[in-house]
């Protein structure tokens, strides 16, 4: 080595050169590995065709329904061929995400997603493309998946013994019991759920759901499994679409996304926040929509009273409904949850509205409509739903009830109302009649009377038949499948302010539709009774008049209105006038203190009533009642809340085989009554060898006891003797008062 100095830098000459020098544990520790691999890339297939001026536009609106769904996208992130020679798009697209997990979580969200009316996205992985592409002609194959059969979720209709369920919720635990004979009567299930806040059965009675802090999930199956759940903090009220296809929740607390919170069709997104009521598909889990429930310049601070449930489904579960008071109603298709031609339905003043329930019929229609197909030749067309609506009077306008067919959005029947104050609608369970109940006032408004408009649906143009009353009218109730219809009426003037330990004095009266003048006719009055609630038997015929929520009077009733056999002939019109309602009769009466529900079973022929601990602490608890108010069950238990009978879904048997069964029902009966004689007999049998083998085991141990008596005495000498020596006499003195005389001795 030589060094060479003259005034300059030092320059050092080093043995060999620079490409001697060994770097490669330099290049190891800072080496940058790039993803050459396309696992983040996905294509988008189903987008609308647009030329280069509508393109900001295009872009804007997909990022902004790819984060609708909790995928987060920019318009740089985003590659859109285009066809130069026609100067449009090609109709797909390329999205590049940070890395293979988003894109993954970019598919299950956005995949089968409806972009408008005309288009889907359908979502791939760009490396799909040549995986398929490249497929190996040669066929293997594919390995048999061993079959695990799932639980029939509607398994419990199958019990051999044809009994319904019921759940009761105690302090925190949960009992489902099976119901039928006193000897079927047993518990079902005890599950070991986490606390919660009540329990609700789903409208067909397939899922029970449980409310938690952290959402809703729904169980259901022989085993009980989780079947579902729905990820909503702090959720109060549930609500299930009528078919079982849809689930709402509500909370008092605005909806709140925090940072690192999990995303993805299940979860809220930031585009949620500040809303409380959210939309579920129940077999998917995927939220739908949210909403509000709070009206635009509203003042916070002022408390006002939520009508619940806040949106209402329509019978087949095409539609959902919202309506802002006094604007319009909004309805919307599912299961995309759009707005029903991009517009609501403009109703000045507008207050309230109830869908049309489908009969059996109209089921049974649209059922062999959807088979056949619609515009196949032969086939039906599907009834449209029908909804009412009213409106209360505005300036020189009259209050107005209106009759609307949807989705045509066409006017069947309006009815002007002068002197309204307040209306409530109630439909009839199969949609046949429609009973507008109007308060009215008097020009002075200083007092209040009731007109009951019922509108004949099924009938040519609709025609309106008017009850007028003079009382208040506190609750309606038609009869499941029937033209009658039970009101509570009241004149007592402690109504509205009753006060403590005041019980108000009502009527009750039943109504029936007589198709000789084709009118409704009053059938009977009960007078002064403390009834303040109607609960019709599913089935008809059987009615009970409760007072709820009395805290002197806990009453029941039990009527039937076809006691006698010539019913049928008076609803043909053909029994005199006089006997007119002579076919109800009080089957019994019953009392359950402090009772605060009551509910019937799905066959009619049990009532229970339940006591609960959320509106009062004293003999909670339930019992339950045959239809002619025989006291069955009474459980007294601290604590208890709640008491719901399972649901049952519609029948599968068509009208004839129902007649078939209704003609043959004598045979029915006898088998039935040849199995109770068994069980009977069975039940006889059982007790008479318990006896039996309870006498034999009395019998086997006198004869121990004897033996061991003998051997005893003869360890202690000699065989035992019988003589009168062994004897022990015991004498017993009785005083027995003859006679007893009292003296006055006067000193």
């Amino acid at each position: 080595m030589r060094k060479f100095s003259c005034g300059r830098p030092l320059y050092i000459e080093m043995p060999g050169t620079v490409d001697d020098i060994d770097y490669s544990d330099i290049e190891a520790k800072y080496r940058v590995e790039y993803d050459e691999s396309f696992d983040n890339t996905v294509v988008v297939d189903g987008v609308p065709i647009i030329d280069k001026s509508k393109l900001e536009k295009l872009l804007a609106k997909i990022c902004k329904e790819f984060s609708k769904r909790g995928v987060s996208i920019k318009p740089d992130d985003i590659y859109m061929p285009w066809d130069d020679a026609k100067g449009k798009n090609k109709g797909y697209l390329f999205i590049d995400f940070r890395n293979e997990n988003e894109a993954n979580a970019a598919i299950t969200a956005m995949n089968n997603h409806p972009f408008d009316a005309k288009h889907t996205f359908k979502l791939n992985h760009f490396t799909d493309i040549e995986r398929y592409a490249d497929m190996n002609e040669t066929y293997v194959e594919p390995e048999t998946e061993e079959y695990t059969p799932r639980e029939h979720l509607r398994a419990w209709l199958a019990d051999p013994q044809g009994r319904d369920q019921y759940v009761i919720y105690r302090g925190e635990e949960v009992q489902i019991h099976w119901h039928g004979k006193p000897s079927q009567c047993e518990l079902a299930y005890k599950p070991q759920w986490e606390p919660f806040l009540y329990v609700a059965w789903s409208p067909l009675g397939t899922y029970i759901a449980t409310l938690h802090r952290r959402g809703v999930r729904l169980w259901g199956g022989p085993s009980w499994k989780h079947q579902q759940r729905f990820a909503h903090p702090l959720v109060k009220l549930i609500d299930f679409s009528p078919c079982e296809n849809y689930l709402v929740t509500w909370s008092n607390e605005p909806i709140v996304v925090p940072e690192g919170a999990p995303q993805g069709p299940q979860y809220f997104s930031p585009d949620d926040e500040g809303n409380n009521i959210a939309i579920w598909d129940i077999k998917s889990g995927d939220l739908l929509r949210t909403f509000s429930t709070n009206a635009e310049n509203e003042n916070p601070s002022v408390k006002r009273q939520m009508q619940w449930p806040a949106l209402k489904w329509s019978p087949d579960d095409k539609f959902v409904a919202r309506a802002t008071p006094g604007q319009m109603i909004s309805v919307y298709e599912l299961p995309s949850m759009g707005l029903h031609e991009k517009k609501s339905l403009k109703i000045e003043g507008v207050v309230d509205f109830e869908w049309c329930p489908l009969s059996d019929k109209d089921r049974e229609e649209a059922e062999k409509a959807a088979t056949i197909g619609a515009g196949a030749k032969g086939g039906k067309k599907i009834p449209e739903n029908k909804l009412a609506y009213w409106t209360p009077e505005v300036a020189n306008q009259p209050a107005r009830v209106t009759l609307l067919s949807f989705p045509s959005r066409t006017i069947l029947r309006q009815k002007n109302l002068f002197n309204v104050s307040e209306c409530k609608l109630y439909w009839q369970n199969q949609g046949d009649f429609l009973c507008v109940k109007v308060d009215r006032h008097t020009k002075t408004k200083k007092s209040i009377f009731c007109n009951l408009e019922i509108f004949r649906v099924r009938e040519k143009d609709y025609p309106v038949e008017v009850v007028e009353l003079k009382d208040t009218v506190t609750d309606f109730a038609w009869e499941p499948k029937g033209e009658r219809f039970a009101i509570v009426s009241s004149s007592d003037p402690n109504l509205g302010n009753p006060g403590p330990g005041i019980t108000i004095k009502t009527d009750v009266s039943f109504y029936q539709l007589d198709h000789g003048k084709n009118d409704f006719k009053l059938l009977k009055t009960l007078s002064n009774r403390t009834s303040n609630a109607i609960r019709w038997s599913p089935r008809g015929r059987h009615v009970v008049l409760a007072t709820v929520g009395s805290s002197s009077k806990s009453e029941l009733e039990f009527w039937d209105l076809d006691f006698n056999n010539e019913d049928a002939s008076r609803r043909e019109g053909q029994v005199a006038k006089d006997d007119w309602g002579s076919s109800i009769q009080l089957l019994g009466t019953a009392d359950h203190y402090g009772v605060t529900d009551v509910e019937w079973d799905p066959s009619g022929r049990y009532l229970a009533t339940s006591a609960s601990a959320w509106t009062h602490t004293l003999e909670n608890g339930y019992a339950i009642w045959d239809f002619r108010g025989q006291e069955l069950v009474k459980q007294i238990q601290d604590r208890f809340k709640q008491f719901l009978w399972r649901p049952r879904p519609r029948t599968l048997l068509s009208k004839e085989q129902q007649k078939q069964i209704r003609k043959n029902l004598k045979e029915y009966s006898r088998v039935f009554e040849d199995e109770d004689q068994r069980e009977s007999e069975t039940v006889n049998t059982e007790l008479v060898a318990h006896r039996r083998r309870l006498v034999d085991e009395w019998n086997a141990w006198r004869a121990r006891c004897k033996r061991e008596r003998a051997e005893q005495k003869g360890q202690e000498g000699g065989p035992e003797k019988n003589s009168e020596e062994d004897k022990e006499e015991i004498e017993v003195w009785i005083d027995e008062v003859i006679e007893q005389i009292e003296e006055e001795v006067v000193e």
